[in-house]
């Protein structure tokens, strides 16, 4: 905390504050220098040390502590991983800001890459009465999309998150339609012919927004 506060910027905080609209107290030290704090503090911790620490500044509720636990755990080989993935679950319920919520997924996603059974987990958030919840399920799982030739598990996934996003398009909320329009887009550059096929099913049950930003990338 001592180093996050040194690299504070009262006016960024201001901004910062402004831009994400939720009531926490804020720093302003920017994203790229928590980035090189966070992969300091790995190097110098072991991970049972690093997994503590990341409880610490996440339950500080300042915004970059909470961002710079996410960073701790952002890590594509981790063993063993499961400490690391309950607390990321942990976290999720309590999302409620874009920011945060996606620099904790992109710890998520990679350990949902190691172990693909946690979508197991993951699909029971689409039910969650957080908004930020059930939109992690999407951006959680966008290593998923990301394959020219999927293994049958990584096929598999996809197949599901793709089921997941016709669950989720008749909601109306910009989060929710911006996510699947994403996942989609990234989906496209990979395998547009799914994507293309979703879109022919279940494109009218998306926000307008939403189906322009799926077939970005379609011919």
């Amino acid at each position: 905390m001592a180093a996050l506060e040194v690299c504070g910027d009262a006016t960024r905080a201001e901004a910062a504050a402004a831009y994400h609209k939720v009531a926490r107290r804020y720093l302003g030290v920017p994203v790229p220098l928590i980035e090189d704090m966070a992969r300091l503090w790995r190097e110098a911790c072991t991970l049972e040390e690093r997994i503590a620490l990341a409880r610490g500044l996440w339950a500080s509720d300042i915004h970059e502590a909470k961002i710079a636990a996410a960073k701790l755990l952002t890590q594509a080989r981790m063993r063993p991983d499961d400490a690391a993935w309950e607390l990321i679950c942990d976290w999720v319920d309590g999302f409620d800001a874009w920011a945060i919520a996606d620099h904790a997924a992109s710890a998520g996603a990679r350990r949902l890459s190691a172990d693909p059974a946690r979508l197991d987990r993951v699909e029971g958030w689409l039910g969650a009465e957080n908004m930020w919840t059930r939109r992690a399920a999407l951006v959680m799982t966008l290593p998923f999309t990301k394959q020219n030739h999927p293994t049958p598990a990584e096929a598999a996934a996809r197949a599901r998150v793709l089921e997941w996003c016709v669950r989720l398009a008749p909601e109306r909320d910009w989060f929710i339609q911006k996510a699947i329009g994403w996942w989609l887009r990234e989906l496209s550059k990979h395998d547009p012919e799914a994507v293309a096929n979703w879109l022919a099913a279940h494109g009218e049950t998306l926000k307008a927004f939403a189906r322009k930003e799926a077939s970005k990338r379609l011919g």
